[in-house]
């Protein structure tokens, strides 16, 4: 975390989550992904000056990595499953991990 520029901070279970302290703490930009999160200090601090709010649902992948029976499109067996349809060499996924973070990168910038 010392070394990161952002910090991910999704809501936990608890209010009393110790993620947006810790980023803080270590100099580090949170990346706020909840909608409804209760920040310590609001009427005080303008999180907005420091972090980085994302809605959920702008952010939510999960369904790609779920196991469903009976599969369902999009999930995670439906997902595997056209990987290997779509099977490629290993050089061109070299190709798509070098590009990671320039796709990274541009967004951002975009920020």
């Amino acid at each position: 975390m010392a070394s990161s520029k952002f910090c991910l901070n999704i809501a936990g279970d608890t209010p009393s989550s110790n993620r947006l302290f810790d980023a803080i703490a270590n100099q580090c930009v949170p990346v706020i992904i909840s909608d409804g999160i209760e920040l310590p200090f609001e009427d005080v601090l303008d999180y907005s000056e420091f972090g980085v709010f994302v809605r959920a649902s702008d952010a939510e992948i999960a369904p790609h990595f779920e196991y469903r029976y009976p599969s369902q499109p999009g999930d995670a067996v439906d997902m595997v499953c056209e990987a290997v349809l779509r099977k490629k060499s290993s050089v061109q996924f070299r190709h798509y991990r070098k590009n990671r973070y320039t796709r990274s990168e541009a967004l951002l910038k975009r920020i």
